[in-house]
């Protein structure tokens, strides 16, 4: 033995961050078995400890290696270092010790996409795991979806259930093998099996994935355990099947998600730019929102929009089953309308009944329901719309002056609802859940939300809601708080979008105030009224209203929400009085309201019965769709007349130019369409095609609040402009402020890591209510003038 290596020092390490479930123990044993340490390494509730023994020089060398070689799905956050104190054991002696519990502060990696070497043993004849739909390895496959507690165990998953092999037990044992520790590792002999059943229960084949295949090109409808819920796929290129499935899935028009087999299929149906195959490839593999292009898909995929929701196969399942079909597929979530994806075999043969022919089923349990993660790649960057599997409940880092802060719950809003855990300095936004209204996404919204609680050993000592006393997501955290103990914080809807946005952007709270353009729907402001057309001078403390929407009636209140004509009558009204009529004669709009009672909806607004006045963004757009005829009886899901607005204005805006409209200097200020509806209405009467009025909106919008960003950061000296709200998914609307803002020179910062839209919610509430002072009932301050 040299004499370096009688110099033997001892080295503790804690690693924190998403470090278990991903083979990090294992990376850490051949680094130091390479190393000649000795030693141990363990998960606990804090993520790694490592006991590691070797000269000054070895473990330098390891501890480099630590981090700069970790495995892919390994996420480090923080890495801490001590001298460790005692007797070395045995030179070369280091073993992967039994897992510890403990306080539970390490996360949860997200469920992954199936890596390269994973796919290249099913798709080989002679590997034991040839055509093996649950095939996967450290680097791959189930994780939230299947885990029921950390440390993250076999034990604590679904995969309990199914013991290992002696072939699946060596692999796990073995340090050097890509499975080793891999929880949720099997094969054909000891692990999950696939089958189709008929809607009577019947077996319909012996090889289950072939005959789904075979349906599939036939025109049937099968129904397909995934691994964070069931899909309802058909023939994404048979027209007749995209239809029943509508009618069947009481869909009328909302788009359906597509999964090709590869990208060189699709390139057949989409230009896809290099970031968008980035995206589409991570491990993620999110639904990528891409530009329609190439052949036609069948007319009923994605009516009245130009871009498609495309997928490529992320499980194993999946790629066989398109190696089988070779043909795109439509793949949407398992449910009845506003009903939550549907999770096991029996309520999926219930539920399901009407809608599937089959069912392609397996019996590893779903414990955590995940939709697709939906994503679209903007000027800015990427963009998240749907913050789901693949991407929860990845932790959020936040800035460093909010460790120690309270132990919050954020509750988030009525519609695209999430929650978030805010403690130890990051944020554990959960995976989208959906619309609370509707009383089983409401019951699971509960369900998730008490395993997160469990999982993350975590005790709100703060309930943050919405400041709308009616949102259902509010009351339950009025019962939460009287359970636990914890103080309630309620907080204004478009400053939690501002503060959420600042957030993720890693903007100090000391910082100062920037400017939030918040644009959605509808919101309770903090002077009883609608809001939703907003802009906030403010931070993460306080805001003051510096701007707005003009206020315009809401005729029939929610019932104008889902009828786009209301919300144009109610502005042509607002902007014209007794002149209405007039100014609608000649259009096809004027005609289509013959019928209409505009007298019952007259006297609505004239009293303010049922007829709130309302500051919305979105009901804009809808007013404009309705007049264009591009959407106009009815909306048949959140945001459709937008969405088709945005598409028909598109190839049209390199050539038009923008309406006129009015930004009134007054404090706050105020924007409002009379010269709009004006020049508008007289395009409308020329018979002006709907796309180009579309586009000459689009325009004078992002005109008019680049106007009033510069007018108030004159007054206030900000330099800094945030884009919110779920009207900023509104693509045209994003890049246009984005580009001519960053012309003007301001800072403008966007959404990256959490949607814009109500999905992120929950994360602007929990940084409110880890600043404000928590003694008492809070809620959002107004800054001073």
């Amino acid at each position: 033995m040299t004499q370096e290596r009688h110099n033997i020092v001892g080295r503790h390490f804690r690693i924190r961050g998403l470090v278990q479930g991903v083979g990090f123990r294992p990376h850490v044993w051949l680094l130091a078995r390479e190393a000649g340490l000795s030693g141990q390494v363990l998960n606990d509730g804090e993520g790694v400890e490592i006991e590691a023994w070797g000269t000054a020089s070895e473990l330098d060398a390891f501890t480099a290696k630590l981090t700069a070689e970790a495995p892919p799905l390994a996420s480090i956050t923080n890495v801490q270092t001590e001298v460790l104190l005692g007797t070395a054991p045995p030179s070369g002696d280091f073993i992967i010790a039994p897992s510890a519990h403990g306080a539970i502060t390490t996360g949860i990696v997200p469920d992954a996409a199936t890596c390269p070497a994973c796919l290249e043993e099913i798709l080989d004849p002679n590997n034991r795991r040839y055509r093996y739909a649950f095939t996967n390895c450290t680097h791959c496959g189930p994780r939230l979806s299947i885990i029921r507690g950390i440390p993250y165990d076999r034990a604590s998953t679904s995969m309990s259930a199914f013991p290992m092999c002696p072939a699946c037990q060596a692999e796990y044992e073995d340090p050097a093998d890509r499975r080793f520790h891999a929880q949720p590792n099997a094969c054909p002999v000891c692990g999950p099996r696939l089958w189709l059943e008929d809607h009577s229960g019947k077996l319909i084949a012996v090889d289950p994935i072939a005959e789904t295949a075979r349906l599939l090109l036939n025109g049937a409808i099968v129904a397909i355990k995934g691994i964070g819920g069931f899909h309802l796929a058909c023939d994404a290129t048979n027209t007749d099947a995209v239809a029943i499935l509508r009618q069947r899935k009481h869909r009328d028009a909302k788009p359906f998600a597509v999964m090709v087999c590869d990208l060189t299929q699709a390139r057949l149906y989409a230009a896809i730019s290099d970031a968008e195959i980035r995206a589409l490839e991570s491990p993620a593999a999110p639904i990528v929102l891409v530009k329609m292009a190439g052949m036609p898909l069948a007319a009923g995929i994605a009516p009245g929009h130009d871009h498609l929701g495309l997928m490529l196969p992320y499980t194993p399942l999946h790629h066989l089953l398109m190696r089988e079909t070779g043909c795109p597929l439509v793949m949407t979530s398992g449910n009845l309308s506003s009903e939550p994806q549907v999770t096991s075999n029996n309520e999926a043969k219930e539920k399901l009944s009407g809608i599937a022919d089959a069912w392609l089923m397996h019996d590893r349990d779903i414990v955590n329901r995940l939709d697709d993660a939906v994503m679209r790649i903007d000027a800015p960057g990427p963009a998240i719309l749907r913050r789901a599997r693949g991407l929860a409940p990845q932790p959020l880092p936040l800035p460093d002056a909010f460790k120690g802060s309270s132990r919050v719950l954020a509750m988030g809003g009525e519609l695209k609802s999430t929650f978030c855990l805010l403690k130890d300095g990051q944020a554990i936004l959960s995976q989208h859940m959906g619309d609370l209204e509707d009383a089983t996404t409401h019951a699971d919204y509960r369900k998730t939300q008490a395993l997160y609680r469990q999982i993350f050993d975590f005790s709100p000592e703060v309930i943050a809601i919405d400041h709308h006393p009616n949102y259902l997501s509010s009351q339950w955290g009025n019962v939460l708080a009287a359970e636990t103990g914890a103080a309630v914080v309620a907080i204004q809807h478009h400053h939690a979008h501002l503060v959420a946005c600042l957030g993720e952007n890693g903007i100090d709270p000391d910082a100062a105030p920037a400017l939030g353009i918040i644009l959605d729907g509808l919101g309770l402001g903090d002077d009883g009224t609608i809001w939703g057309g907003e802009l906030l001078l403010g931070g993460y403390d306080s805001y003051k209203r510096v701007g707005h929407f003009v206020p315009v009636a809401l005729p029939g209140g929610e019932q104008a929400i889902r009828e786009p004509w209301r919300n144009a009558f109610a502005h042509i009204r607002a902007a014209f009085g007794e002149e209405t009529e007039a100014r609608l004669a000649g259009t096809d709009f004027g005609a289509f309201l013959a019928d209409k009672p505009l007298t019952t909806l007259d006297k609505m607004i004239a009293r303010g019965i049922n007829a709130p006045l309302s500051s919305s963004a979105g009901r804009l757009f809808d007013a404009v769709a309705a007049l264009t005829g591009i959407c106009c009886e009815r909306q048949s899901y959140e945001g459709q007349a937008g969405m088709q607005l945005e598409a028909a204005a598109r190839p049209f805006l390199a050539s038009e130019t923008a309406y006129p409209l009015t930004v009134d200097g007054r404090d706050p200020l105020v924007l409002s369409w009379r010269p709009l509806w004006l020049t508008l209405l007289e395009d409308l009467s020329a018979e002006v095609p709907a796309g180009r009025v579309a586009a000459r909106f689009h325009l004078a919008l992002v005109a008019g609040l680049a106007d009033a960003a510069n007018r108030i950061a004159s007054q206030h000296g900000v330099r800094r402009v945030i884009l919110s709200g779920g009207v900023m998914q509104n693509q045209i609307l994003l890049e246009g402020l984005f580009q001519r803002l960053r012309e003007e020179g301001f800072e403008v910062l966007t959404h990256s890591k959490v949607p814009p839209n109500d999905g992120g919610l929950s994360l602007g509430q929990a940084l409110f209510a880890a600043r404000v002072n928590c003694t008492s009932v809070s809620k959002s301050q107004i800054c001073p003038d």
